[in-house]
């Protein structure tokens, strides 16, 4: 999945509100082309993934008792298929194991789509190579090789704490580099920093 690609998201939750309030705010999400379908039933899902598979399952962990991810994958061969968990409620995070990503419903637009990004970029770009990171996510790792906290990186770029920390997560997985000395190495071997720009911690 690329960003200029129809990206198709089927969203299964049994209350109507909750889906279409969440089917509305994924199509005002700019920059990717995205196509949904509504499932209010399990009837309804197994309809969806036997006639065609979703790029993206987002679903309410409770749906129908109890989603099972793994064993929904493996009975329509939807292996590809990236899913994501609607917290409506309070739910054991154990539980969350399989899904690819979560959002709930106080996540903001920012949120959603840089949680969609997140899942979209990981699928088809190499985790090595630099240009897996999105302009955004290259922004934030300057600035967090800088030395600034997600606070200051939020006000500077007029987002949330918490779409950066997505961000910022986001990065590490693509990468797989999880150290802050990994991070800089990276950000300076491709030019995202000067090394004169670099906060160094003794």
């Amino acid at each position: 999945m690329k960003s200029h690609d129809v990206i198709n998201i089927a969203v299964a939750e049994a209350s109507m509100i909750v889906r279409t309030g969440l089917i509305s705010v994924l199509r005002h999400i700019p920059d990717y082309n995205i196509e949904t379908l509504e499932i209010s039933s399990m009837e309804g899902l197994q309809l969806c993934l036997e006639s065609h598979k979703p790029d993206i399952l987002i679903v309410n962990p409770m749906f129908d008792g109890w989603f099972n991810v793994e064993e929904t994958k493996r009975i329509y061969d939807a292996h590809e298929m990236k899913v994501i968990s609607l917290i409506c409620t309070v739910v054991d995070s154990n539980m969350l194991k399989d899904y690819d990503e979560s959002i709930n419903l106080f996540d903001d637009i920012d949120t959603l789509s840089a949680k969609l990004s997140g899942i979209i970029n990981v699928s088809d770009e190499e985790d090595s190579d630099p240009d897996s990171l999105s302009q955004r996510e290259k922004e934030i790792l300057g600035y967090v090789v800088k030395g600034l906290t997600n606070k200051e990186i939020a006000e500077k770029l007029y987002l949330s704490v918490h779409t950066v920390i997505t961000h910022r997560r986001n990065i590490t997985r693509k990468l797989q580099v999880h150290s802050a000395a990994g991070l800089t190495i990276y950000a300076i071997v491709n030019k995202l920093v000067d090394i004169s720009e670099v906060k160094m911690k003794l």
